[in-house]
């Protein structure tokens, strides 16, 4: 399983010389780019995007730009598409059924790879109960996309759910797919371990500032965007007995 340790801070692309996750909201206004010391994956920002504006606002011309810019740096691994997650609330803001939400991901997904078949697009499975994903994996199979033969496949909208039972199940019925988990906090990378591929979590920064956490030696007040924090916070995370094997 590889284990990406989420950021908003980019300049550790440089520094680290472990696997991170960015969000192109992050890197969109960065004109200058050194080549990076780790291995790393972005993200599209669907989540804020659709949740600020109930639509992509950024086209699949700019997107791909985007990532033609960031790729500078070296060692991208893969980039999630535009999709649409299938939050409740979500759906509110975008007045789309989920139906529509899985069909526009799958729409997104072809047309980046048409566009820019250089570049490492992973598809994402998006729904809400266990059948919308099962229904959303067939409609890949229609589109003639052969999810089981890609060594990654997204599973959209269980970030809030990863650590319930319904968030499992949807992960078992899901196998034998390489599943990436986006958004997953340490419960959920417990439960889920032998059911995930790779997963990525920002939990850590989270967690720093929910809770006013200051490490020994810190100046600042809060530990949210300390990269001492974090790594610890990771290697708690890998520490873990029962993930032990497998990272």
């Amino acid at each position: 399983m590889n284990f990406f340790l989420g950021t908003h801070e980019i300049h550790w692309l440089w520094k680290v010389d472990i696997p991170l996750f960015v969000s192109r909201r992050r890197l969109e206004k960065r004109k200058n780019f050194k080549p990076a010391t780790c291995d790393w994956a972005l993200d599209s920002g669907g989540f804020t995007e659709l949740n600020m504006f109930g639509q992509w606002v950024v086209t699949e011309e700019q997107y791909i730009e985007e990532i033609n810019r960031f790729k500078q740096m070296g060692r991208l691994q893969w980039c999630a598409p535009q999709d649409w997650m299938c939050e409740p609330f979500v759906l509110k803001k975008t007045k789309k059924t989920v139906q529509d939400h899985q069909r526009l991901t799958i729409q997104n997904y072809l047309s980046l790879k048409s566009k820019a078949p250089d570049l490492p697009f992973v598809p994402v499975l998006q729904g809400w109960n266990i059948e919308d994903y099962l229904r959303h994996w067939e409609a890949y199979e229609k589109a003639g996309v052969h999810l089981e033969d890609h060594k990654v496949v997204g599973v959209g909208t269980v970030c809030r759910r990863q650590n319930t039972q319904t968030g499992l199940e949807i992960l078992r019925v899901l196998q034998p797919l390489n599943l990436h988990g986006f958004g997953f906090k340490k419960t959920g990378l417990k439960n889920g371990w032998d059911l995930l591929t790779s997963a990525d979590s920002l939990a850590w920064s989270f967690a720093a500032r929910k809770k006013s956490i200051q490490l020994e030696g810190c100046t600042h007040k809060k530990c949210a965007n300390c990269l001492k924090f974090a790594l610890q916070w990771r290697k708690e995370i890998l520490n873990c007995p029962k993930q032990l094997n497998l990272f």
